[in-house]
């Protein structure tokens, strides 16, 4: 039941009234103006009738697991694609190869088709009208409160994503009358620090109005609480405290026609302070209600390393677990078979009793540099573990029958795939590597199903267009609950809500922030350790000092910056974060300036397939690219608008 809020955008189909030039003009400028005045107020007669519009306000959501239409996903480095015109012609793919242009934006959330200023107009409009006791006469008072502060969670989380985007953005707090002049409309953009006081204050105001959880279960998953309003607040505060708005001097001369300033020029370490509370506050609103870190309990026959790996998978497919402190509904409840569900482009023919079954897409390929990023077994970086040697990674070697559960017993793959970290198994698959499914066809993990990758071989090519392009799948994202129908083109899973957010995600933010704040401390090494000892991983300074040819790394806040920002990295993997965490941190010039490589998939022999071939040269320019153009003609149009810096 639940999955119908969300799945579809339910707009209120309302007739635009027929205005005089003017009005059609404000339109070009912000679309903040509200349509019809005598069918909104129909709309707002009935209880039921109100809710389809809070549906509507909801449905502008983005769906961060839609492969196509997600930034997370293929905007940025975390996976490639193997080629253009089958499933990803004219996508955000095309803004990691440099596409990105101020004509006609990519993924334009200013005035494009799916503009949030439209999404925020609703949410001022539903706001407006519930809030007048006179309308919608049979809604309780308890259920008026709540759905008014889920609209204003929403109305702060469409901000928020602008201000990720853009950085500085009108504060759009109410919607014009309909009557409004062109004058009126043309908006200028508001200070950073202005946007996100204004964010963070709407959040408290409705966190104190919405429940601490979800009681009807049967309908109303994926719903705002309480402990969401708090997580989107510190992950905003986060945001704000991070290098890319807090004293950056790439943006300082940034200013309004009118001379505003719209970035701070000078640091503020007190930023790190209110991110770290407010992570804090968010952790245990979470933790009241019941939320804590996801541990596998299946009764399935298993080793203890696939009983880790499945704690790391399962914490994102296990669908509604105790970890998900947001899950969102939308794009979940698609058919395998449809290109845009995500654990269909993830997936790859693993059973070779459907060897020819395209169901499974194989499209998300992930690049060396994300494969080198884990740890390894010691719980540190492969560059700096003193007692393995990574530096001929590509070299060949052949799995034991003791390393059965992670690589096929007798399978040669490269070095770069031995003696790697739980997560490295849990959310890849590669060329010698085993895929453990509930439905394996031993009944357990030893000799299960496994990865071949090489020419010739059974995942290597279904056709000429569905293939990996670089020798790494994206397992991670595909339930283990996966099973294909055997030789048909078909396959049944069970499908999880998106993690919007997890507890293991607040626990990482909050010591990031409490790190800079104040440096190393203890309660910093114990969130970071709790999310390390549930991936199987020692505590931080135990792994660097036993193993770590840096020893002394956790000790100054800058080496432990680096170690809670790559745990960040490693842990969220695939779930969107890395595009957004890059540009915060500015570290996208140096990432996204990165080729990006992969094995040689043309080879069938291992000594030839453990070939590094390139694939494409990203190019990030600094600081142009850290924010989004807004649309050239949106500029000229609008005299009060300023371009972001390099466009």
């Amino acid at each position: 039941m639940h999955n119908k809020i969300f799945f579809k955008k339910r707009v209120i189909v309302v007739v635009l009234v027929l205005l005089g030039m003017s009005a059609t003009q404000c339109r070009k400028f912000i679309d903040v103006v509200p349509d019809n005045v005598v069918t909104i107020d129909n709309a707002f007669t009935l209880k039921r009738e109100a809710e389809k519009y809070l549906f509507t306000c909801y449905s502008f959501l983005p769906a961060e697991n839609e492969p196509i239409g997600s930034l997370g996903f293929i905007a940025g480095d975390e996976v490639w694609l193997p080629k253009d015109g089958f499933l990803f012609a004219n996508t955000n793919w095309d803004i990691a190869k440099g596409s990105q242009n101020k004509v006609s934006p990519i993924y334009n959330l200013w005035d494009g088709n799916n503009s949030l200023w439209v999404a925020i107009r609703h949410c001022n409009i539903f706001i407006e009208n519930v809030k007048d006791p006179q309308k919608v006469y049979d809604l309780e008072p308890e259920l008026r409160s709540r759905w008014i502060a889920e609209a204003e969670f929403l109305k702060a989380y469409y901000h928020y994503y602008l201000l990720r985007l853009y950085g500085p953005i009108p504060i759009v707090d109410k919607a014009l009358p309909i009557s409004s002049t062109p004058e009126e409309v043309r908006i200028s953009r508001d200070p950073v620090d202005s946007v996100v006081n204004y964010i963070t204050g709407l959040l408290d105001v409705a966190a104190d109005k919405l429940p601490p959880k979800i009681s009807d279960v049967a309908t109303e998953m994926g719903r705002i609480t309480k402990p969401i309003a708090l997580a989107i607040k510190a992950r905003v505060l986060l945001l704000a405290a991070s290098p890319l708005f807090n004293g950056n001097p790439d943006f300082a001369a940034v200013k309004n026609p009118d001379g505003t300033l719209l970035f701070s020029s000078s640091y503020d370490q007190e930023k790190w302070r209110k991110a770290a509370d407010a992570a804090l506050a968010a952790i245990e609103a979470a933790t009241q209600t019941g939320h804590k870190l996801y541990k596998f309990i299946g009764l399935n026959k298993m080793s203890d390393t696939t009983r880790t790996q499945m704690n790391i998978r399962n914490a994102i497919c296990d669908p509604w677990n105790a970890e998900l402190v947001w899950g969102s509904t939308k794009n979940v409840s698609l058919a395998s078979q449809d290109p845009s569900y995500i654990q269909r482009i993830c997936m790859s023919q693993i059973d070779h009793r459907a060897p020819i079954n395209l169901a499974a897409f194989n499209q998300f390929s992930v690049p060396l540099k994300i494969a080198r990023l884990f740890y390894t077994d010691h719980g540190v970086p492969i560059e700096e573990d003193k007692t393995y040697d990574f530096s001929a990674f590509n070299a060949i070697r052949t799995a034991t029958k003791e390393e059965r559960f992670n690589l096929a017993e007798g399978y040669q793959t490269a070095r770069l795939n031995f003696d790697r970290e739980p997560r490295f198994y849990a959310d890849l698959a590669f060329d010698g590597s085993v895929w453990y499914m509930q439905n394996s066809v031993t009944e357990s993990d030893s000799a299960t199903y496994t990865v071949q990758g090489r020419k010739g071989q059974r995942n290597n090519e279904v056709n000429t267009e569905l293939f990996n392009i670089t020798g790494y799948w994206v397992k991670k994202l595909v339930s283990w609950k996966w099973a294909f129908s055997g030789t048909v083109n078909a396959a049944t899973s069970e499908n999880y809500p998106w993690p919007m957010i997890r507890l293991a995600d607040l626990y990482l933010m909050y010591a990031e922030a409490l790190n800079e704040a104040a440096g190393p401390g203890a309660e910093v090494f114990t969130y970071l350790d709790l999310v390390r000892e549930r991936a199987g991983l020692k505590g931080v300074k135990e792994s660097w000092s036993n193993y770590s040819n840096s020893p002394g790394k956790p000790d100054s806040k800058e080496g432990l910056r680096a170690i809670i920002h790559r745990e960040r990295l490693i842990e969220l993997a695939f779930e969107g974060h890395r595009f957004w965490d890059l540009r915060r941190w500015k570290e996208a010039a140096v990432e996204l300036n990165t080729p990006v490589t992969g094995w040689d998939r043309t080879q069938s022999e291992p000594g030839d397939y453990y070939r590094v071939v390139n694939l494409h040269n990203q190019k990030f320019i600094a600081p142009r690219d850290y924010l989004w153009p807004i649309r050239e003609y949106s500029i000229s149009v609008n005299p009060a608008l300023v371009q972001n810096p390099g466009w």
